[in-house]
């Protein structure tokens, strides 16, 4: 991945500066020309890449990721005393072992609703680090594309 956007820089940078020569401007105005489309490239990427983020946060919160345990997993496993809490007194075991097939439906209910709202809260989560991504780079990436249509007007007129 990192190839693939050094390789994507390298590309930019020698068009750039091929343009920029042709034009016959001196090195100095080469370098500032790339230094401004390398800023603009980088916080675009930056903020392409928050929305992405955000867009995938957005759609986590919509359609949470379904919980993988089945109903059927989930009662054997109460069965065998493996998913309940470890108790000191031997009757609440024996109650808890031996708990009607409507009770064990409602505690995976409750279960299955508790993964579902931490998955919501994880992606609300995700959401506000890619609102960063988004709106951090976005007015460096404004001030450095004025300055590039200031610096053309300038060379055009």
């Amino acid at each position: 991945m990192l190839t693939v956007i050094l390789g994507i820089i390298v590309v930019i940078i020698v068009i750039v500066a091929g343009a920029i020569v042709e034009k016959g401007k001196g090195e100095k105005d080469m370098i500032k020309h790339v230094y401004i489309y390398l800023v603009l490239f980088a916080t675009l990427m930056m903020s392409i890449g928050g929305s992405v983020g955000a867009f995938m946060a957005v759609a986590d919160i919509v359609s949470p990721a379904p919980y993988e345990q089945t109903f059927e997993e989930f009662k054997r496993i109460s069965k065998q005393g493996q998913a309940l809490p470890p108790r000191t007194d031997a009757e609440d075991k024996e109650q808890k072992a031996d708990l009607s097939q409507e009770e064990l439906k409602a505690q995976y209910e409750a279960m299955v609703d508790s993964h579902k709202e931490d998955q919501i809260a994880r992606a609300k989560n995700s959401l506000v680090k890619s609102f960063g991504w988004i709106i951090i780079p976005l007015p460096v990436f404004l001030y450095f594309q004025r300055r590039l249509v200031h610096q053309k007007t300038e060379s055009n007129g």
